[in-house]
């Protein structure tokens, strides 16, 4: 019971790592506060709602359009629930900051597990990306400045875009991702397979191994990069910004990392969307919009 199944970890002192909800007694609080403040967005901002971006029922996204006129810098955003949970209308309310600033806010859906695999939803964020780069100049967007971020889950996700040979996929640049933020990001799926959170995914050592972004061979040198965990989170979340750094460093690159300071893996959100915030400003000068 006590035997180490992943650093010095046992298995339930593993499973307490990864369990985000426990950690914070108010998550049902976040949540219903979260799908409140979505529901004004969608009517107060112009917005294109359930735009296709593949063939299946779930590859749809949202787009919110810039408040300026003229190409505006594309920022997308992944969202979490740890890959089985959560839809992008929760997270609209995200997108305000960010239009009104002169961006364009884009949130697709993916399928979820255990309906779809994880080779599966990555590909279908592909997917989206590719889409919302070919067809961003036709909702206000530049293409040439196109940014990824995403939450918990999310930052997985973005950082396997970030890892995609875009010009293995449909000819686009190879450069096509001018900047990524993860936020309390899993960059490593190895304890994610080891631990409770892997039941209804069912990764095997492979799929872990082949859709973790610290094992990925990138064809570019890194771009700007943020990476971000709440403070009071566990200390894997911590970890495994640290150890994606160190892997984007020897790439290359020369990311940002930042703990949010009294914020835990949902407020950390709040951050993010916060201008004020010297997180929520970081993201804004990324994307060239302070």
């Amino acid at each position: 019971m006590n035997k180490p199944v992943y650093l010095d970890y046992n298995q339930t002192a593993l499973d307490t790592q990864y369990n985000a909800r426990a950690a914070v007694p108010a998550f049902d609080a976040f949540v219903k506060r979260w799908l409140a403040d979505s529901k004004q967005p969608s009517s107060e901002l112009s917005c294109t709602l359930d735009v296709p971006y593949g063939e299946s029922d779930v590859e749809i996204l949202d787009i919110f359009h810039p408040a300026h006129s003229g190409p505006a810098p594309v920022l997308m955003f992944f969202h979490g629930g740890y890959w089985r949970a959560g839809d992008k209308s929760w997270f609209h309310f995200l997108a305000r900051p960010f239009v009104e600033r002169g961006a364009m806010f884009v949130i697709p859906k993916y399928g979820l597990a255990p309906r779809h695999n994880m080779d599966e939803l990555v590909k279908q964020c592909r997917r989206a990306v590719a889409w919302t780069h070919r067809h961003a100049s036709e909702y206000g967007g530049d293409s040439t400045r196109l940014f990824i971020s995403g939450h918990s889950a999310g930052g997985h996700i973005t950082g396997m875009m970030l890892a995609t040979d875009w010009a293995a996929h449909g000819g686009m640049p190879a450069d096509t991702v001018k900047g990524i933020t993860g936020i309390s990001g899993l960059y490593d799926l190895e304890p994610i397979r080891l631990s409770h959170v892997n039941e209804p995914l069912q990764l095997t050592k492979a799929s872990a191994e082949r859709n973790s972004p610290v094992r990925q061979t990138l064809s570019i040198t890194p771009p700007a990069t943020l990476l971000a965990y709440g403070a009071l989170e566990s200390n894997e979340y911590a970890r495994q910004a640290s150890a994606y750094a160190a892997a984007l460093q020897i790439a290359g690159g020369a990311p940002d990392s930042m703990g949010i300071h009294g914020h835990h893996h949902f407020s950390v959100l709040d951050a993010f969307a916060n201008p004020e915030h010297n997180f929520g400003c970081a993201v804004l000068k990324q994307i060239g919009l302070a």
